[in-house]
């Protein structure tokens, strides 16, 4: 069984952000040269997400809005995380809800996807470099 390892860095110039991944874990599965295995994307910091579904405009604003009333990032002072002198206690609850990772198999050396289906990565407090890590195995 082969292993690869590869991280991505993101630095987004506002404080949420949702950015279509899938080119870029689509060459980590060709770097790679596993043909048939999972490969494993996670963000590696805790107010950030990466997550599946369709590449349409309307629905990643649709989320940004749903997850913006479920988490508004103010008042600050409304999260009691943010008494430490932080302002990020909503990018947390909204990186809960949208979760850590996703898992994709790997079929005849490509990501095998449902219909519509592209790998998201999404930022609740940016504005500074976070990593995803992408991770295969496989033969």
């Amino acid at each position: 069984m082969k292993s690869f390892r590869k991280e991505l860095w993101f630095n987004t110039k506002t404080r949420r952000d949702y950015i279509n991944i899938t080119p870029e874990v689509e060459k980590c599965v060709q770097e790679s040269g596993i043909k048939e295995g999972l490969c494993l994307v996670n963000a590696m910091h805790i107010t950030a997400s990466v997550y599946i579904n369709d590449n349409e405009r309307g629905l990643i604003q649709d989320y940004d809005d749903w997850l913006e009333k479920l988490a508004p990032h103010e008042p600050i002072s409304h999260y009691r995380h943010n008494l430490t002198g932080e302002d990020n206690g909503d990018a947390h609850l909204k990186r809960q809800i949208m979760g850590r990772e996703v898992v994709v198999a790997v079929t005849d050396g490509k990501l095998d996807f449902g219909p519509w289906e592209q790998i998201f990565y999404a930022e609740f407090d940016g504005r500074r470099p976070k990593r995803v890590l992408v991770k295969i195995i496989g033969e």
